[in-house]
């Protein structure tokens, strides 16, 4: 089964960013911040989208909740998707997470025909 996680991952304090170059000519190559003449963009948080291992729903959500639970992230969506697409939003919605209620099931069919 094909499962997703999206989180958004926070920088590390209030005052922290995530700095990476922006170079529309050179895209999908990676050169350190001060080796670049490109624009760098500054972000307080960065948005991940993730593979997850499970051949079930419950299996899923375990696996997802140790990858939050090694992150900064506070709470994440759990998608079904068979395509295996990078994009966001994309696939059945399972089922979101926060840290204060944990798993919220998405009211539906899971894709073993169960409805969770």
């Amino acid at each position: 089964m094909t499962f997703f996680l999206e989180y958004t991952i926070p920088a590390a304090s209030s005052d922290a960013e995530f700095e990476f170059p922006h170079d529309e000519i050179n895209s999908g190559t990676t050169i350190p911040l001060a080796q670049t003449g490109a624009g760098v963009v500054h972000s307080s948080e960065l948005p991940a989208r993730t593979s997850i291992v499970g051949a079930t729903v419950p299996e899923a959500k375990l696996e997802a909740e140790q990858l939050i639970s090694h992150s900064r992230a506070s709470e994440a969506a759990l998608y079904f998707d068979p395509s295996e697409s990078l994009g966001t939003g994309v696939g059945t919605l399972v089922a979101t997470f926060t840290d204060s209620k944990g798993w919220q099931d998405t009211p539906g069919e899971d894709p073993q025909g169960r409805t969770f």
